[in-house]
Formats: C-alpha cells, structure tokens, sequence
C-alpha cells in the first residue's frame, strides 16, 4: 500500500488522490442491488490524460487492479470496486473540448454530464439524442462505458451509435486513439465500437468524438390509458406496423403511475392498466399524434389525451423519467431488470413479468422504451426480509430467462456488470464467451481492468 500511494503521488497532484476510508468507502458501488463491493486502497481522481496514463504504468508495475468510474449511476454493479483496487474515477476530466456546427460533432472529456452536453450543443442548434433517465447526473464516460439509450432511441438510436472515435489509455499506460471525425470511415477493425459497451474491461477513455444531430422541432406528447398491458403493447405494434417514427414511445403500467403520484402528486391516471406515452418532433406533430391516437383507440385504450402545448408534454416526460427513482420508494430495496425482447413479443414479456409477480408473491412495476421492445421490470422488496430478498432474487432470474426465451437479451442499455454475469454466459454460449475472453486478454493481459466484471 504505501509503495502504491508512494509512486502514484510522484505523479499525481495532492488533491487527485483519496485515502480517507470513510470517503474511498462512498466510491465502492454503483446503484445495484445483490452485487457484491470490495474495499479499494485509493480512489484517483485524474484531469488529465497525462495524469490516467500514469495510473496505469503504475497499476501495471505492481500488479494492482483498476476501477473505472463514471457518476456510478450504473445499474448493474459494473463500477463496483474489487478489494485493494484503485478506483479511477474520471468525474473531473469534464471539458466540453470542441463543438462543430460543420461537422455536427462534440469532441468531449469523459466527466462530461449528459444534460450538461445536451444544453451546450442545443445553443448551437444542435442535438445529442441519447438521454438515459439519469441523464442529469449519468456522464458520458459512463455511457459509453454501458452503451446506454433512453427515451429517444426508437427513433434516434442509442450511444454507440454516436460515438465516431475515441482516445483510450490502455492498461499498460499507452495512449490508443480509434475511430474518426468524419461523416464516414472504414479503416480497419471498428475498434471504437469494440470499446463502447466494454464496461471499462478494455481501457480507460479519456476523450470522445460524438455525432450530433440538427435540433429538431420540440415535440409534443400524447397520453393514452389502456385496460390492460395486452391492448397497450397491441397498440405499440400496430403504431409501428404503420411506419410511424416517434421521437419516444414509452410504457408505464399501474404500479409504475402509482408509484410515480405517491411520490409527485403528478395527477396521472390511476385507473389504468397501462399508461402509453407517444411523442412526435415532427414539423407537424399534432397530426402524427391524431393518427397515433386512432390506432391507441382502435387497439383498445379507454382515453386518448394528446398535449397542447410543449410544457404539458415535459411533464408527461417527466413523470416517465422518474419512474424508476418512484418504484424505489414502494419498497426499500428494488432490482432493476433491463431486457429487451422483439417488439412483436412486448406483450408476452409483460404478461409473463406478471405472472412471475403473483408466483414469487412480489410487487414488480414495469416501465418501458416500448418503441424498442426495451422492458425495465423494478422488482421491490423488504432487503431486511431475507426470504423476500430470496424470492426477489429468483424472480430477478425468472425475468431474465423469459427474455431470452422470447428471443430477446439479458440487457438492452444497462451492462452486464457483476449483477448478469452467469446470464450473459448462457446468452453468448460457450464459443462466444471464449471469444470474448481472448479480446480481453489481447488488450489487458494482466487482467487489470475491472476484473471480475462480465466473465
């Protein structure tokens, strides 16, 4: 331990490096329940490339695993320390380095919040799509780290579809610079896709290239209520069918509305079996809103309410954006599932989540990015209860196996982390987890880069 702080501060300022344990004790998880932490010997706090390179020479020299971390807004204990770690958190590397009107990219530090970036970029009529309900707090190291999405991806796409280069600092310490600046590039292996999703297994980033899109036109929101999940996810299906493109396509059921007006007093309706939440940010949203709502109407939904105006739609978003952060208050501990399934099999996903529900004698609220069959079932529970705390587990599983056996993924934008570990083997298969496994080697040899996480 002292070698360790001893060659670290020789290049580190004073106030970059933390060894007060009750502080380093704050760094050693992310926000998932059932994933184990470990103690780590130092927690680093870098502004500088200069200063992560020299994190990793000397995590190399002595052998020492390294824990990147983001905000740690992370759902699946990906960021959680190992014992004896250095948890590199890159919270203070968080320059907005370039905006380009030209070329419609932001060059960014991976500290950089997500909301943070999104209002730069807009004052120069520009837009970065992905917004993770965290997107307040979440940084962009961090979602690249999880190739995160969000309520615009049905129509926009998720991180990994915007992220053109990046700089990584790689466990020896070398500095690798992937991907482009320009429209377009096929050179070589698309490493920069390699990276996002990587968990921080593969190397630190330090600097990101983003794509960003014209500032499209604000979008209003519709509000549908159905009787039942069937009719809502009937209605995702035929909206869809019909080639429409909503900027977001969302789904809450009962308990998720219920939970979010105990919480805010937000009025929604609580006679509902599922609250369907449609948005258009098209020249002409009204229109796309009303043929939505004949297809709502015509799947079942008791009551169509679209918007008028801009501020009744954000809160609407904002009702959906803290449904998670709702469910956690129903019971003191919650699990955060995240599997995506086919949009044609939504409707079984959810009808199955309930019958796991009234098997294992547990509340599970469901809110969704229905537009791409990305289901977020939040099983509450009593942490103190131990057998409740079993059930929930085993219901956490439960929901994991429905998924695939619907020909979805254990995860659709949260990470696999220490919480899906086993899952994600039986999602890959042998061959693919073999694979995955000499990637890793081929970029971390020694097995430095939050180990224990993925395989």
């Amino acid at each position: 331990m002292s070698d360790l702080l001893e060659r670290l501060r020789a290049g580190l300022p004073p106030e970059a490096l933390i060894t007060d344990p009750d502080v380093t004790a704050s760094y050693a998880h992310d926000m998932a329940s059932f994933c184990e932490a470990g103690t780590p010997a130092v927690v680093v706090l870098p502004r500088t490339v200069e200063q992560v390179q020299h994190v990793m020479r000397t995590a190399t020299a002595l052998r020492v695993p390294v824990v990147p971390q983001g905000a740690r807004t992370g759902l699946s204990g990906a960021a959680n320390a190992s014992d004896g770690c250095i948890v590199l958190s890159l919270v203070k590397m968080d320059r907005i380095l370039e905006i380009s009107p030209v070329d419609r990219i932001a060059v960014v530090e991976p500290g950089v919040v997500n909301a943070v970036l999104s209002r730069a970029v807009n004052e120069h009529g520009l837009y970065y799509p992905p917004d993770p309900s965290s997107w307040e707090t979440c940084t962009i190291g961090g979602n690249i780290g999880t190739a995160s999405g969000g309520l615009c991806c049905v129509k926009y796409g998720v991180t990994a579809e915007y992220v053109l280069g990046l700089e990584v600092v790689l466990a020896d310490g070398r500095l690798l610079t992937t991907g482009r600046r320009t429209a377009k590039g096929v050179a070589g292996y698309d490493l920069t896709r390699l990276f996002v999703g990587s968990e921080g297994s593969l190397g630190i980033v330090v600097k990101a290239v983003l794509a960003l899109k014209p500032q499209p036109p604000q979008q209003l929101v519709l509000a549908a209520e159905f009787p039942s999940a069937a009719t809502a996810c009937d209605a995702v299906c035929r909206i869809m069918e019909r080639g429409h493109t909503p900027s977001l396509l969302e789904l809450m059921d009962r308990t998720t509305v219920r939970a979010v007006n105990a919480m805010a007093s937000m009025g929604l309706p609580e006679t509902t079996e599922a609250l369907l939440l449609c948005a258009f940010d098209t020249p002409d949203p009204s229109a796309d809103l009303a043929a939505v709502g004949e297809l709502c109407t015509a799947a079942g939904a008791t009551e169509v309410v679209p918007a008028d105006n801009p501020a009744e739609s954000e809160l609407l978003l904002q009702a959906r954006r803290m449904s998670l952060t709702a469910l956690e208050t129903v019971k003191s501990a919650t699990m955060i599932d995240d599997v995506c399934v086919p949009r044609s099999r939504l409707g079984a996903m959810l009808a199955g989540t309930a019958a796991i529900a009234e098997e294992y004698g547990l509340t599970i609220g469901v809110c969704a990015h229905a537009g791409d069959g990305n289901t977020h079932p939040v099983v509450c529970f009593d942490h103190q209860d131990p057998d409740e705390s079993r059930r929930a587990r085993e219901s956490f599983d439960a929901i994991m196996a429905l998924g695939l056996e619907l020909g979805g993924t254990i995860t659709g934008e949260h990470g696999v982390g220490v919480l899906k570990k086993e899952w994600l083997a039986r999602e890959l298969g042998e061959t693919g987890v073999e694979l995955q496994r000499s990637i890793k080697a081929a970029f971390d040899p020694l097995g430095l880069l939050n180990p224990g996480k993925l395989f």
